[in-house]
């Protein structure tokens, strides 16, 4: 029988934090549903005694009350800028191993966190490979509310990212369907645009530069030359793709 999404995602959550976590490391803590099972399984070794002298970052609100309830300790980056591993899923993962990120809204701070980290490692269900970016799933950017109409137009008109079609987030800032009349708000008070494209982006890096340039931006979604080693669940198993 077929393993089920959810089982397939804690098949490689729970791989990433045997195969990489050991004893005494900085570990980042994604945010998602895959995400959350590595959470789990590392809260488990903590408290099986299998692993120890543990701190983690989390990277949202969400995923810092899971590990509290776990007993997970905690720090920030303003005590840890150096991380030994940082383990997080993705909603897109192209042949180079360049990434889109930020459906469940915690883009920003991931990044903060995953550009820290000496290893990062991405947990994905094979549904999320891609030949290129952007058609499978909108890129999201992060924006300050401050003249976000204005912004929203910037970011549509760059040449990298021509052709896309932005609509602002609403209602929860954790997934990108229109599940109310708010404007979504992120855990830092920004908005999200997210940006549909009927083609691949020609070229992810390019792209980033771009919309990160954008004044009134605040960060993107691109994870750019960023990954160590994707772990993919898939119907034969689960394989392991490195960065070349």
């Amino acid at each position: 029988m077929a393993l089920s999404q959810d089982e397939l995602k804690k098949q490689v959550g729970y791989k990433a934090v045997d195969d990489y976590v050991k004893s005494g490391m900085v570990v980042g803590l994604g945010t998602g549903s895959t995400a959350y099972f590595a959470v789990e399984r590392l809260g488990q070794l903590l408290k099986d005694g299998t692993l120890k002298d543990i701190v983690a970052i989390p990277t949202s609100v969400r995923t810092k009350e899971q590990a509290e309830q776990l007993g997970i300790p905690l720090v920030t980056l303003d005590t840890h800028s150096k991380l030994d591993v940082a383990i997080d899923g993705a909603d897109e993962v192209d042949p180079n191993l360049n990434l889109v990120k930020g459906g469940g809204g915690a883009l920003l701070r991931e990044k903060m966190v995953e550009v820290c980290a000496d290893k990062f490692i991405v947990i994905v269900d094979e549904s999320k490979l891609c030949d290129g970016l952007g058609p499978g799933f909108p890129l999201p950017v992060e924006i300050t509310p401050f003249c976000h109409e204005h912004t929203l137009r910037t970011v549509a008109n760059l040449p990298s990212v021509a052709g896309c079609k932005p609509v602002l987030r609403m209602g929860s800032s954790s997934n990108n369907k229109n599940d109310g009349d708010e404007i979504a708000v992120t855990d830092n008070g920004n908005y999200i645009v997210d940006l549909h494209f009927d083609e691949p982006i020609k070229d992810p890096a390019k792209a980033a530069l771009e919309i990160k340039n954008t004044v009134g931006v605040v960060d993107h979604g691109l994870f750019c030359g960023m990954t160590t080693a994707v772990i993919i669940a898939g119907a034969d198993g689960i394989s392991v793709k490195e960065a070349a």
